[in-house]
């Protein structure tokens, strides 16, 4: 996931995009709802259907978004709206982590602790 092109962000660069971040959230959020309303539908037969493949396109499009931007949406079950920032915190990459129902990006966890590893992030860093 982090490589050498990758766009290291502090607290403060990472709220400046939460505006724009919590606009596609809430589009692959509301698009995961039709899609499972779609599902209930056609019970869970979605493969081969046209409308059920537009709406997964247009969430790998909004994703794709996130990634431009230089960060990356964390929550394959679609409930919690969780995306990852790229940071360095005393020089250790980690990611801050910010879910949709947060105002603000106060969180951050190891590269490999994930969600469950959530600790603050430090006052003098905010």
């Amino acid at each position: 996931m982090i490589t050498e092109a990758t766009k290291y962000f502090t607290a403060h660069e990472a709220n400046k995009t939460l505006p724009l971040v919590k606009k596609i959230v809430k589009d692959i959020l509301d698009t995961s709802r039709e899609i499972k309303l779609l599902a209930d539908d056609l019970d869970g037969k979605i493969e081969d259907n046209p409308d059920a493949r537009r709406l997964i396109g247009n969430i790998n499009g909004f994703i794709s978004e996130l990634e431009e931007i230089g960060c990356f949406y964390k929550d394959y079950s679609f409930t919690l709206g969780l995306v990852d920032f790229p940071a360095l915190i005393n020089n250790k990459e980690v990611l801050l982590c910010w879910r949709s129902d947060e105002a603000e990006i106060k969180y951050y966890h190891d590269i490999d602790a994930g969600y469950a590893g959530r600790k603050l992030i430090p006052g003098e860093l905010l």
